[in-house]
């Protein structure tokens, strides 16, 4: 059985949008998703969150309220344990990267059929004002969710 991945995602929101990333490679590639990543080191979850999204959108980020904390397995192990953070306070445009392509969407008009599908269960919540944890349980391939569950969070 593997280990948890420590990874994040963050939600900056402006004015009834928010800027999602289409991923170039790793991860997701050709999805959109919220920047994000790896922990590196001995970075905490906020510290990772600011650094991933300034290296994929040139966007420094602050007052990273966290928000949720997502457990995913794939055929049953547990794969990322995602700390995901929002705020509406940033500095700098949002620019493409070898990474990543920034494009903001409103609220209101994700783009869900290119994303991950989890993400229209849980991201409506986030967007809603809501703190929660969930574990979601994917396919082998990560295609399909199999299951999810929604709890109080703890953090």
């Amino acid at each position: 059985m593997s280990e948890w991945t420590e990874a994040t995602l963050t939600y900056l929101v402006d004015d009834g949008e928010v800027l999602l990333i289409e991923k170039k490679r790793g991860h997701g590639a050709g999805n959109f998703n919220g920047p994000g990543g790896k922990l590196e080191g001995e970075e905490t979850p906020r510290e990772a969150a600011k650094r991933e999204f300034r290296e994929e959108t040139k966007v420094q980020v602050e007052g990273l309220e966290k928000v949720a904390e997502l457990k995913f397995f794939f055929g049953g192990d547990p794969d990322q344990h995602v700390h995901v953070f929002k705020t509406e306070k940033y500095r700098g445009s949002a620019e493409e990267t070898e990474e990543a392509r920034p494009e903001w969407f409103s609220v209101e008009e994700m783009p869900y059929d290119d994303m991950w599908p989890d993400d229209e269960v849980w991201m409506p919540k986030v967007f809603d004002g809501q703190r929660f944890e969930a574990v979601f349980r994917f396919s082998e391939d990560g295609s399909e969710v199999k299951s999810y569950e929604f709890s109080e969070p703890g953090f």
